[in-house]
Order: structure tokens, then sequence, then C-alpha cells
């Protein structure tokens, strides 16, 4: 579906940005690619590798509306990966959180319509879920503004969705560098926060995976949660550091023991696909549509009244020799 196609990409130094681009370079033959970010090393540095007469590499920050106008001129699909994404460095500096994450969701939005972007997916996260921390908080009103966007596109077909997701495996700022390099630096010991922690567990490849599939799937105002593994963080620690001492240091401020990304009062908008679950608009001002029958003709099925997706109770949690059997760059 994207052959001949003009893709943006907010954010798209990041790590999701760089493996959706290498996927989409691989499997199609876009017309455009529009690499968008602030950071002018790193897109130096990333059209060392991606470097196809497609590619094209926009300066800009999300915070500068008059810049994405400009950014999405003849584009067809958007992918909004850019925020602010630390927990203390949100708590710390929150009206920078706030610009990004929240105006910086409606600088997209109205460029995307004003544009007549066919297409926009906005990556999410677990903590959006009944958030306890700042940055949380920002990316449900996000999430709340792309939902509520497909109500005010007005006479144009700008679609909007978004796709949430757990902790990526490796990604930057994550435990499994900051154990990797623990264990790099000589150290016969790991912290952990609670012996009892789990969390959700996605890879960037089955990450870039669920946003493509979200394009070919969505009809306007899904929240797509794809179905993943949990893992225990004490397992975690066993699998990179066999027979290293755990040292329990306690839960940071903002954190949750557990990860949420189906609230039990989501439940009566929630619907259950093979591979993902579906959260619908809970106001719709717009044409009614069947969410329980997606843009593919896959079928999904309500879930029971008392339904949540938690990284605690998801049924699939991943063994140690499971851990250890990733890919070697991921764990």
């Amino acid at each position: 579906m994207f052959d001949n196609k003009s893709i943006f990409i907010s954010g798209g130094t990041g790590s999701f940005g760089r493996s959706f681009i290498r996927t989409l370079l691989k499997r199609y033959q876009p017309k455009r690619v529009v690499v968008f970010s602030r950071d002018e090393l790193k897109q130096f540095e990333m059209s060392q590798e991606f470097n196809a007469p497609c590619m094209r590499y926009f300066l800009g920050d999300v915070r500068d509306p008059d810049r994405l106008r400009q950014a999405m001129r003849g584009i067809d699909f958007v992918v909004h990966a850019a925020a602010l994404k630390q927990v203390p460095a949100a708590e710390y500096n929150p009206t920078e959180c706030i610009r990004t994450n929240v105006n910086g969701a409606e600088h997209i939005i109205s460029a995307a319509i004003d544009n007549g972007v066919s297409r926009v997916v906005a990556l999410s996260t677990d903590k959006a879920a009944s958030p306890i921390n700042l940055y949380g908080a920002t990316k449900l009103l996000s999430d709340k503004l792309f939902v509520a966007a497909n109500n005010f596109s007005g006479g144009t077909d700008s679609r909007f969705a978004v796709v949430r997701y757990g902790n990526v495996v490796g990604s930057r700022g994550s435990v499994v560098p900051f154990f990797r390099k623990l264990i790099a630096d000589g150290a016969r010991q790991l912290p952990i926060t609670d012996s009892r922690m789990t969390r959700f567990w996605i890879t960037l490849e089955e990450g870039v995976e669920m946003v493509m599939k979200s394009f070919a799937r969505m009809q306007g105002g899904e929240i797509f949660i794809p179905k993943i593994p949990s893992i225990r963080v004490v397992d975690l620690a066993n699998a990179m550091g066999p027979g290293f001492e755990h040292q329990v240091v306690g839960i940071r401020p903002g954190e949750k023991l557990h990860e949420l990304m189906v609230p039990r009062d989501a439940a009566p908008q929630t619907l259950e696909f093979h591979d993902h679950f579906v959260i619908e608009p809970s106001i719709r001002f717009s044409a009614v549509c069947d969410f329980s029958i997606n843009a593919l003709g896959e079928k999904g099925l309500r879930v029971a009244e008392d339904f949540e997706y938690s990284s605690e109770t998801n049924p699939h949690f991943l063994s140690i020799e499971e851990i250890q059997a990733l890919d070697g760059d991921q764990v």
C-alpha cells in the first residue's frame, strides 16, 4: 500500500523511525520518505545508511505548526513518532513535555488536515492507560486528540488512529541496554526495582509490523493494541546475568509495578481480534462505523465487561530461556 506514496515520519531519526524506514524500503517502492526531526547530526548519520533517491531529510520541530504544514505538502501517510519519553525528565520539565507531546500532536493533526493527508497513525505507550506520571498523561491527551481528530477533519478524507504498545526491547533508556552496560563494565550485581515487577515486551520489528498493519486495518478513531508477551523483570535479570546477585532498589517515582494497555473502564469499547485489541471511540460525532470488522475484513468480538489487559495477568509470559533466545542485539 506504500508503493508510489509519500510517507512522513515525525521523530524519524529515533529507533522506531530507523526500523520503520528500513522495512519500508525493503518491501515497497515509495515516492518520497520524509524524515522530520530537530537533530541535524542524527539526520546526517541516518542519511549515510538511508540514501535512496526517495529519501528526504527535513529539520523541524513538532512545536512549529508552520514548518509542519510546509513539510507535509503532498504527503499521503503520516507516522507520528516524535515525543519526549523520559519519565523523570517529564516530571522535572512538565511544560516542555506538554509542548511536545500535546501541542505537537495538535500541530500534526492540523497540518495533516490542511494538506489532505490520507492516513495518520500516532505511536502511543502503555503508560497512557490510567497514567500515574506526566509523560503518560500527555500521551493519553495525545491519544484523545488523534481519536477526536476524525470528528473535526471536515469534508476531507483524512483519518487518524493510534497504536499503543509496551516496552520496546533494547530501546534507548530501557533496562536492557542499562543491564548490558553494567555487565560489560564488570558488575556482578544487577539492580531490581521490585521482584514482583512485570512489563509488556515487544521488539522494534514487531512494533513496525503493527504500525504498518494498522494503516491497512484502520477506518479512523481506533486505538490498536497488539497482543504481546509479558516478562518478569527478575527473569530478565537472570537471563542477561545468570548467577548475578540482585539488589532491590525500589520503584522509582512515577513508575508502576505492572503495566496496563486496556484499562477495565475501557472494556465496553474494546474488541478482541486474533492478534490485537481495538479500543473504539467512546464518543462519535461523525458517520457511524462498525469497528468489529476492520478494513481488511478481519472480525473482532466484544471483550467481557470486566476485561483488562495487564502485564501482570497476561496469559503469555516469556521464560528465561525464551528471553535468552531473543536476538543478541536485543538482549
